[in-house]
């Protein structure tokens, strides 16, 4: 056992201290470690440099909470504002501004007529008729004007305002005048041929008296691209208008008549509005839009002119008045969202497939 402890390597030189000081001297000098710096210099330099790290930590998480609370804040504004701003608009709509009082003194009642005649649109045949009859029943107001810049609608709002116009011309004198902006064509014409007088400035477009029923045929698209079409219905042609079925050459005819009887009524309603002002031009019921030069030649309109023209004509000091019912600011934004939603989704903005409406 000695000569084998002599022999091994690691039981040859002097003794050393154990790590933990001497038993002979233990309160002797700290051990080194390999950088030169005593066991209790790299514990204070470990435990400052954790510190630091929970420092940045917690620095970290304080800067995150704070961004979010002003993140908060902001939309919190954003929707007090959005509020208060809804308030102030409602408010407008119903109380008014102090310009929007009934003049005192002879003025053309306005109603206007401008975009889309349709039920959900601002030309809906309820606001356009309740604007009427607060422009007849005005006192001061020596004339009804209808101011239009549509390219039509639908035929139903359509026909509903030219009823009223008819009854209201029989009823009593007060003038009715249908004066045309930009373009008044299809139901907006229908519309203006009720009037008693039709003003068109000469680049007006006018006219395009017919019927439009407008789709697409998608069967062979979704048939190359292997989608089966389901479509679940009681009646042989209950679903012919749908885009992704055949129509038979019977369906097409019955059709084609339902538009030929639609464009009947309109053809007789303008008769009936116009009379013998209207040229025997053949072309005059085809669809065909007009200028306004070429519709007074065709007695589509009466005279050439504008709103402000009539005005100076018809008063010594040229007054108008807006009757037309407002639109309340939430409906309006309703309304805008309901429309551009329908665009993108490629819905149909009328419940109607038919149109008097310049395409």
């Amino acid at each position: 056992m000695s000569d084998d402890k002599h022999e091994d390597p690691w039981t040859q030189g002097p003794e050393r201290p154990l790590a933990g000081g001497h038993e002979d001297n233990p309160q002797g000098p700290p051990p080194i470690t390999a950088t030169g710096e005593d066991v209790e210099t790299l514990r204070e330099r470990q435990r400052l440099a954790q510190v630091d790290i929970l420092d940045r930590w917690i620095g970290g998480i304080l800067v995150e909470q704070r961004r979010e609370r002003r993140w908060k804040l902001f939309f919190r504004f954003l929707f007090a504002a959005l509020i208060l701003t809804t308030i102030g608009l409602s408010g407008y709509s119903i109380f008014g501004s102090p310009g929007t009082s009934v003049p005192a003194g002879p003025h053309l009642g306005i109603v206007k007529v401008q975009g889309v005649i349709d039920t959900e649109s601002r030309a809906s045949a309820e606001r356009v008729i309740q604007g009427l009859n607060r422009a007849w029943e005005s006192a001061d107001a020596t004339a009804v004007v209808l101011h239009i810049n549509s390219p039509g609608g639908s035929p139903v709002q359509s026909q509903r305002i030219f009823e009223e116009i008819m009854r209201l011309r029989g009823e009593g004198d007060k003038p009715i005048i249908a004066v045309i902006e930009d373009i008044g064509a299809s139901g907006a014409y229908y519309i203006a041929a009720a009037a008693d007088e039709v003003v068109a400035a000469p680049a007006s477009l006018v006219g395009s008296i017919g019927v439009v029923s407008a789709g697409f045929g998608f069967q062979e698209a979704i048939e190359r691209l292997g989608v089966e079409r389901r479509v679940f219905a009681a009646g042989d042609n209950k679903a012919f208008l749908d885009s992704f079925s055949t129509v038979s050459p019977e369906q097409r005819d019955f059709w084609q008549g339902v538009l030929e009887t639609t464009h009947d009524q309109f053809i007789a309603d303008v008769r009936e509005g116009r009379g013998d002002r209207l040229s025997s031009d053949d072309r005059l019921f085809s669809g065909l839009v007009w200028s306004g030069e070429q519709a007074l030649e065709l007695g589509l309109i009466d005279t050439i002119g504008n709103l402000d023209v009539l005005a100076r004509e018809r008063l010594p000091e040229p007054m108008t008045h807006d009757y037309t019912p407002g639109l309340d600011p939430l409906e309006r934004l309703s309304r805008r969202l309901g429309i551009i939603a329908s665009e993108w989704l490629g819905l149909p903005s009328s419940v109607s497939p038919l149109r008097y409406q310049l395409y």
